[in-house]
This record gives C-alpha cells, sequence and structure tokens, in this order.
C-alpha cells in the first residue's frame, strides 16, 4: 500500500486508513492548509525537494498490526533489522518501538514498567486508547503553522512514540524508538509524544537509518516533550540516516518547575540535516542542555545545534557542540539563547567546537544570544581547530599509524559526547565515526 504525492484527499485517505477520529482527521487538514502557505525557511541550506513524488504512506499490510514476537514479523524485515543491531539492544532496554517505513511494526516493554502504569505506545494507539491525555499536549508544544516541516509532519504523520510516565515514577532502563526508511523516494513522519509527570524520570533513546538509493528520502519528524515539575527527561539520538535524506525535524521540550530537560543528539549520516532540539524553561529553577555532534562528509551539510529560551526565574542552560568537517562537508552550529525580562537570575553557556581535517571543508558558527534583564548572564566560547600536525607527529613516532592517529584524535575531541551515552551506544557510536572518517 503506498500513496504518493500530497494533497487533500491523500491526507484523508491517511486519515481513513487509520480509522481516526474527527479530530485527528481536522488537525491533519489544517496542516496541510498551513503547509501549503508556508515557504522554505529563508535561512540554512538551500533545498531541493519535490513533494509531488514523494511516498507519504507506506505498510506491507493495510491492516497492519503491532507484534510483540519477533517470530512474527516478517523474515526479510528481521533480517535486516538484526545485521544493524537494533534486536540485540532491546536487552538492555525497558522497552522497544520499531518503525519500518510508515507503521510501527513492533512494540515491546517490561511487565514491570506496566505495573507502574508507564504507557509507552505508537501515537496512533495513544489516540484511540488516550485521546483526552494526548489531546491535552498534542501540537500544543510544536504548532503545526510553525514551519513548512512542522506543518507538513502534521498533515500527513504516520507512526511515532507516545510515552506517558505517570508522578513518582522513576525508570531504571532506557526506552527505546528505532526508525528505518528502506525504499526510494520515502517519507518518514514519525510523531512523538512523551510526558513525564511530576517527580519522574525517563531515559529515552532513538536510532534512524536509511539504505542509500540514487533518489532522496525525506524525514521529517516532530517531537514533543513535556517535563513536570522536579522531573527530569534525557532524549538520546544517534542519527546515521544516507546521504541521499533530508531530514528536517522539529524538537522542543517544555520544562516545568525545578524540572531538567536534557538533549543527546548526534548526526552522522543525511544528505541536509536542519535540526535545533529546544528548551522553554518555563517553570522556575528549570534546566536544559543540549549536546550535539555533527560529522559533515562529502556533499554532506549538517546545519544543527539548539535554542534555549529562558522564561522562569533562576534557570540555568547549558549548550556543547561539537562538529567535524571532512572531504568538503559543511558543519554548521545555528543556535538561540534568549532569556526574557522576566526570567531574573539566569544563566546560559554555549560552548562551540569545530574540528577541521582538510582544506576543502567548511564550518560556521551562526549564534542568536539575547539576555532582556540585568541580573542574568549568556556566555558563549567558539574555536575552530584543524588537526595538529605535532600531535599527529609524536603519535606516529610512537608506531601509531596516521589513520589511527586521526581516528584517536577524533574520538578524543568526542568524548563529551560519548560519556553522556550508554556504554553499548558509545560502542556503536565509536564504529560509525571510525566509518564516516
Amino acid at each position: 500500500m503506498e500513496i504518493v504525492g500530497l494533497n487533500l484527499e491523500n491526507v484523508k485517505k491517511i486519515s481513513e486508513l487509520k480509522n481516526e477520529d474527527k479530530w485527528v482527521r481536522e488537525f491533519r487538514e489544517k496542516s496541510l492548509e498551513k503547509f501549503l502557505g508556508l515557504q522554505f525557511p529563508e535561512f540554512g541550506p538551500k533545498l531541493d525537494i519535490d513533494f509531488s513524488k514523494i511516498i507519504y504512506y507506506k505498510a506491507n499490510k493495510i491492516d497492519q498490526k503491532i507484534e510483540k514476537d519477533w517470530n512474527n514479523v516478517l523474515k526479510p524485515v528481521v533480517e535486516e533489522l538484526d545485521s544493524l543491531g537494533v534486536l540485540e539492544s532491546e536487552a538492555h532496554l525497558g522497552g522497544m518501538g520499531v518503525q519500518y517505513e510508515s507503521e510501527v511494526i513492533y512494540h515491546s516493554m517490561l511487565e514491570e514498567l506496566q505495573k507502574k502504569k508507564v504507557i509507552f505506545t505508537s501515537i496512533e494507539i495513544a489516540m484511540k486508547k488516550y485521546p483526552e491525555l494526548v489531546k491535552k499536549y498534542f501540537g500544543k508544544i510544536v504548532n503545526n503553522g510553525e514551519n513548512k516541516f512542522s506543518a507538513l509532519n502534521g498533515a500527513v504523520f504516520s507512526g511515532g512514540s507516545f510515552i506517558y510516565v505517570p508522578p513518582n515514577t522513576t525508570l531504571d532502563r532506557p526506552l527505546q524508538s528505532y526508525f528505518r526508511i528502506n525504499s526510494r523516494n520515502m517519507g518518514q513522519f514519525e510523531r512523538t509524544l512523551i510526558i513525564v509527570d511530576d517527580n519522574s524520570d525517563l531515559h529515552y533513546i532513538e536510532g534512524c537509518t536509511a539504505p542509500t538509493y540514487s533518489e532522496s528520502s525525506l524525514h521529517a519528524a516532530v517531537v514533543e516533550i513535556y517535563v513536570g515539575k522536579n522531573s527530569k527527561c534525557r532524549y538520546s539520538t544517534i542519527q546515521n540516516w544516507a546521504p541521499n535524506v533530508y531530514n528536517l525535524v522539529t524538537k522542543r521540550a517544555v520544562v516545568a518547575e525545578n524540572g531538567i530537560m536534557e538533549w543527546i543528539d548526534g548526526n552522522i549520516g543525511s544528505k541536509v540535516t536542519m535540526k535545533y532540539p529546544c528548551c522553554v524553561l518555563k517553570g522556575d529553577n528549570s534546566q536544559g542542555t543540549c549536546i550535539t555532534i555533527s560529522v559533515a562528509s562529502k556533499n554532506q551539510e549538517q546545519d544543527s545545534g539548539a535554542r534555549m529560551i529562558h522564561i522562569g526565574k533562576n534557570t540555568k542552560s547549558n549548550i556543547i557542540s561539537k562538529s567535524i568537517a571532512r572531504n568538503g562537508g559543511n558543519a554548521t552550529y545555528r543556535g538561540k539563547v534568549l532569556i526574557n525580562s522576566g526570567a531574573i537570575n539566569s544563566s546560559s553557556n554555549v560552548k562551540c567546537d569545530t574540528l577541521i581535517l582538510d582544506e576543502f571543508s567548511k564550518s560556521d558558527t551562526i549564534p542568536l544570544n539575547a539576555c532582556y534583564n540585568l541580573n542574568s548572564s549568556i556566555e558563549h566560547e567558539a574555536t575552530v581547530a584543524k588537526i595538529s600536525e605535532d600531535n599527529l607527529f609524536y603519535m606516529m613516532s610512537r608506531g601509531i599509524s596516521k589513520e589511527r592517529a586521526i581516528e584517536l584524535i577524533v574520538l578524543g575531541f568526542l568524548e563529551k559526547f560519548r560519556e553522556e551515552l550508554p556504554m553499548e551506544y558509545a560502542v556503536e557510536l565509536n564504529q560509525l565515526i571510525k566509518r564516516n572518517l
């Protein structure tokens, strides 16, 4: 089952296939209307996307069932996911969801989390089983008319995760979702909504990949996160999209009083990435952190960074950006820190480091920092460097090859990011970095 092309008829068809309630269908239709009236972003990389050729929905079966047993998933799909390490990682998790093309095909969660009344399911199931809870937050943190790609997602979203962590609940193991594009000209538009209620704690991990085709694919996701009072949410993602994928994602969290939001964001693949995870520090004493890495190689533009909006008093934010450019790649940091007039006694620290591996590559740092009260502060530091010839000479004099020496220097440069990942994912990151050097 495939739906190609963007028009009202196809948007209605997606809604009909999912047997959605009226409010969801109306949200889609309004989103399409907004999409048609919006232009591409005026900043960042040039985008060359033919929306008429994109596959907006694809599933192996019309009545796609979410399985809890890998034995019931199509064998070729299981073998493919197993080769990517998806099945192996499940042993370290509290729950896992897997989306293949447009639909979630597999979902599991430990029984102990079910007893704690944690909800971890697809967004479509959540809309049917918990409509009032979903409606309270869905489309409220990221408006469907905010930018062209959030509007596109609102019109054609399919798959994605819904997580609700009840008050006074701590999850000892992360939850993970894995997203796979496996077709030419495929668009993937998952929608993730996470609610961490008061006095609770969640670590969520996301992984994304696609094979390489000559035709470009599009990934335009939306992530909305609500962090309650005295709660903490960590969202870790390593995306390794193929170099034909446009990765255009809107991610935002609203953080209540004494809450903590952490974005750990890795961008290694894709043709173009435009992604700026955001924390809206609404509550007093709330905190936001964003640690990102971007690796840009030949024909790649990684335009990424973070946004921190300070509204509450005594709020703190921290942005650490690590960029690597090689073989003519372009790695750009684009960030925004805004401390409002009422956010007194607040502070933000921004540190951007770039490592350029050859004379053909490029990196830019484009910050926008604004403080509107006299009792707060913003600190910004940016460095650009090449690999030191002295360091290379020293390591090679100890019998280390030049290739291995460069690899070690790069891994050391990324240490701050790697140490924030669980051990098994830090190992995976090491392998991805090595393959991309």
